[in-house]
Formats: C-alpha cells, structure tokens, sequence
C-alpha cells in the first residue's frame, strides 16, 4: 500500500491512516482506533521476517532491510503496555514512517483506511497529559469518527525519543553571530516544542511571544495589530510555525496570514517533524519563506537570520 497525499494549501484538513490495535481484557477484546498523519507514512507493509536486536527494550520487535536501508521495528502495543489478544497477528501490518529524518515501523493490527480530516474537528489531547497510562500519556489529538467512536492520534516522535534515535541538536553559539531585536511569534502545540525554539530565539536577541496552534497565532497577531498599527512588520521581525497543530494547522495558519494586508509582510518559517518532499512545497505554496525539520540549531540560525536580515532591507 502506497501512500500519495492530494490535499490543497490552506484546506485546515490532514489525512490519517486509521489503524486498530487490539486490547485483551480478561475475556474481553476492546479495539482501539488510532491514526497518524499521511504525510509522516512511506508505505505499510505485511509483516516481513526480523532479525533480533539483543539488548534492545522489549517493544522493538527487530530490524529489516527495506530497499537496502535498515528500518527497526516497534510493537506499538507492547510500546503502549497493552495486552494483545492472541488473534491479533492474524492481519497484523508494519506501517514504515518518516519524520525528523528518520525511518522507523510500527506494527499494528489492522490498518483500515485513509481518512480526510479537519484540524478544527481534532481537539488537543492536554486532559490526557497528565494521565498515569503510557496509552494516555501519548496520545496529542482526539477527534469523533461514526458511531460515536474516537481515535486518537498517537505521538509517535516520542518513541524514537525514546529509543534515542533522535535528540534535537539545541547547541550553537551566538558569540560571532549578530543579534537582533524585536518580537517573534512562535507556533506549536507541544510545549516542548516551543521551549527549544523560544530559547535559540532569545539567544538571537528576540522577545518571544507563544501560541499553542494557527487559532490562537492569528488571535495574537489582531492583539499585536491593535498595539502596533501600520508598524507591525517593524516591530514583529519573524513568524516560527508547527504545521500539525489541532483547531487550524500551520499551512492554513500561513495562508490566512499572507492574504490579510495588516501581516502578509512578515515573513514566516515552518518547524515541523514532518520531513517529506511535498510538505516542504505545500510549505512554500503556503507563503514559507523556509522548512526546516526538527530541530538542529544552526541551520535555524543561519535560515531565520537570513530571512530577518532579507527583510530588514
């Protein structure tokens, strides 16, 4: 199964793969419903054989080559501590992402289908947050499907956190660089998130303002309007985006900024994990003037200082 993604800049909608993983409750099976965005899946895949990795934690099932590149491979039911029913192989697929630069499966039970959603009708998942379950505590959207169910949309750049497959590189110094002044806006639904980019930004030189998704960014942007006035672009020198948010992404976010006269003067940049060739056009399409893919400090530096420098002129 292939996956090719069709959706229009600015449309406010993504795409999931809805896929079930099995739970065994005493004699009961309760199936769950959980879906992660297109744009981070490369294909799914039959369950090939894996090799072993001896010394790994539990829920990595092994390695495979795919096409001469060595993928591993996480049990997402064992990685979230549920209990499997014993049918559950049967139509067990290995769903082959990318993000942040890194490929990685997952096995599921059952890969359903594709489904086309809008990022108003996703609500984020912070009442789960602080949830003592592993499921609970990985889960960063929920949005209703038919029949009154759920599915829940699963952080899966935490499990290659987890494994330490990826560490934002947070280190560069500002001792040579040139400082600047003025406000940035920056946009992400993960506080983790918005701290890394707030920090290299007040290293830059920036005062930081935050919002948690391209809703409460426009919200920020009409209160700085009525401070600032016609001088806004003066005042605030850069725009920092997620594009996967709930409520508005950033690529809608993006295109309601640039057709509004009072902002489309300043510039944005998109900071996202998603590291596929389409987002970073749709990115462009939708008034980026960079993609970066989470997070190497220099290469924001060296991008946001040339983009503020560009438009200082």
């Amino acid at each position: 199964m292939n996956i090719e993604s069709s959706l229009k800049v600015g449309s406010n909608e993504m795409e999931l793969v809805d896929f079930r993983i099995f739970k065994q409750e005493e004699n009961e099976v309760y199936e769950g419903i959980y879906g992660i965005n297109v744009s981070k899946v490369r294909e799914i895949i039959k369950l090939p054989k894996l090799t072993d990795l001896p010394g790994t934690p539990e829920f990595i099932e092994g390695i495979f080559d795919l096409r001469s590149v060595v993928i591993p491979v996480v049990n997402l039911a064992k990685w979230m501590k549920i209990k499997e029913p014993e049918s559950a192989e049967k139509n067990s697929r290995v769903i082959i992402t990318e993000f942040n630069n890194v490929l990685i499966g997952f096995i599921v039970h059952e890969a359903k289908r594709i489904r086309r959603i809008s990022w108003a009708d996703i609500e984020p998942a912070s009442f789960m947050s602080n949830s003592s379950s592993v499921e609970g505590s990985k889960i960063t959207g929920v949005t209703k499907i038919e029949g009154d169910n759920v599915l829940l949309i699963l952080d899966l750049e935490s499990v290659i956190q987890d494994l330490g497959l990826y560490e934002p590189d947070t280190q560069f110094t500002t001792s040579e660089n040139e400082n600047f002044s003025g406000l940035a806006l920056v946009l992400d639904d993960s506080s983790t998130a918005r701290k890394i980019v707030k920090e290299a930004l007040v290293k830059m030189g920036f005062d930081v303002l935050e919002a948690m998704d391209g809703k409460e960014g426009l919200e920020k942007l009409d209160e700085l309007y009525e401070l600032y006035g016609e001088d806004l672009s003066k005042n605030l020198k850069i725009i920092i985006s997620d594009v996967e948010m709930p409520r508005m992404d950033g690529f809608h976010f993006a295109a309601n900024v640039k057709e509004d006269g009072r902002f489309s003067k300043i510039p944005i940049v998109f900071n996202s994990s998603i590291s596929d060739h389409f987002s970073e056009n749709r990115g462009v399409e939708a008034g980026g003037e960079a993609y970066l893919v989470k997070f190497k400090a220099s290469s924001f530096y060296n991008e946001v200082a040339r983009i503020v420098r560009a438009h200082m002129k």
